[in-house]
């Protein structure tokens, strides 16, 4: 039985990679370590508590400590989904992105190495690191062309600095070390579970509150949109197939203007909710800072290597993401007011 560490567990990606994970495979263990900032939610694996498979530890990837869960579960796999990801917030402190992203990474990979190395440049069998990143790394790109692999970083934010030096990071371990390491890139994901700081639960909590709906600039910056059980679908194959040192840009070719994306939001909930839900609630404000205009992944390296290709059409990911939030109205009542967090972490607020 194999035996997957997953940072960042309770947190929007990583909840679904353990939801894809433990429904698809009956012979694997999953390990979930998260902190539970503000972004991770127990909630989110609750289902999974009485799971035989299943154990949750709460803590942070920068403790040492984590020594301990390497040598009780001989653990197979490092997923790390772990970090911080608002890019506002990065802009009001980016301290703490620098904290996790990158510190806490390079503790993920001493422990690892420490854990599966026999021999200098020798590893056992069947082990990797896989880390988990994002496009932003790669900075913003013109109305033509498509990241690469082979796209030189070129970040524009403390937060796609911290990820693009976590990157730099995870290579360096095997470039020196020859560590079984892959690195994911993967464009902007929505599904269940996003926290409503992320622009597509923004918008869908908003309506439904009769909030305003605040849109940055003209709101015409690009992203590709992809659904979060492809990325998970995608993860697991460079888990089990990616060839080591590589890295795998995974996309869904479904760019969007956030105007877009917000007008096909309300023209939905308009329709089927509340007809007062109009676009007159769309509020222009500043454009943040460094803003990347558009997004764009070429994602043939991981179809031609791999098989992968996504398989949810947008116009279908975000009528299943609306349809989900409003059957888990409890679930956001939970996160706004912040019933959700544990008592641990709110003294640690204190």
């Amino acid at each position: 039985m194999k035996t997957y560490l997953v940072t960042g567990g309770a947190g929007f990606i990583g909840a679904n990679f353990i939801h894809y994970m433990l429904n698809k495979y009956d012979s694997i263990k999953i390990i979930n370590v998260d902190k539970l900032t503000y972004a991770g939610n127990p909630e989110n694996v609750k289902e999974f508590d009485s799971h035989a498979n299943y154990h949750f530890i709460q803590a942070d990837i920068c403790d040492k400590s984590l020594e301990d869960v390497f040598n009780q579960y001989d653990i197979d796999y490092v997923v790390n989904f772990a970090a911080e990801s608002h890019v506002d917030r990065s802009i009001e402190d980016p301290e703490v992105f620098v904290k996790t992203n990158v510190l806490g990474t390079l503790n993920l990979l001493n422990l690892a190495k420490k854990s599966w190395s026999f021999g200098e440049d020798l590893y056992k069998e069947g082990k990797k690191f896989l880390h988990v990143s994002t496009d932003e790394v790669y900075g913003s790109l013109g109305e033509t062309g498509f990241f690469e692999e082979s796209t030189p970083i070129d970040p524009h934010s403390p937060y796609s600095s911290s990820k693009a030096s976590s990157d730099l990071m995870v290579k360096a371990y095997f470039d020196t070390y020859k560590m079984p390491v892959n690195i994911t890139r993967c464009s902007n994901n929505y599904g269940p579970y996003q926290f409503p700081e992320k622009l597509i639960p923004l918008i869908i909590t908003n309506c439904l509150n009769g909030r305003e709906l605040p849109l940055y600039g003209d709101g015409l910056n690009i992203r590709d949109w992809l659904y979060v059980e492809d990325h998970c679908k995608a993860v697991d194959m460079v888990i089990n197939s990616g060839k080591p040192g590589e890295v795998y840009n995974i996309g869904g070719h479904n760019e969007r203007t956030n105007i877009d994306i917000m007008k096909t939001i309300i023209g939905y909930l308009q329709t089927r909710v509340d007809a007062n839900i109009s676009e007159q609630m769309i509020t222009y404000v500043t454009d943040r800072k460094g803003h990347d205009r558009r997004y764009g992944i070429n994602p043939e390296k991981i179809k031609q290597e791999l098989g992968w290709e996504p398989d949810t059409k947008f116009d279908d990911g975000i009528v299943k993401t609306i349809e989900w939030y409003l059957n888990n109205k409890d679930w956001i009542k939970n996160i706004q007011d912040g019933s959700y967090q544990t008592q641990a972490y709110v003294n640690a607020q204190k």
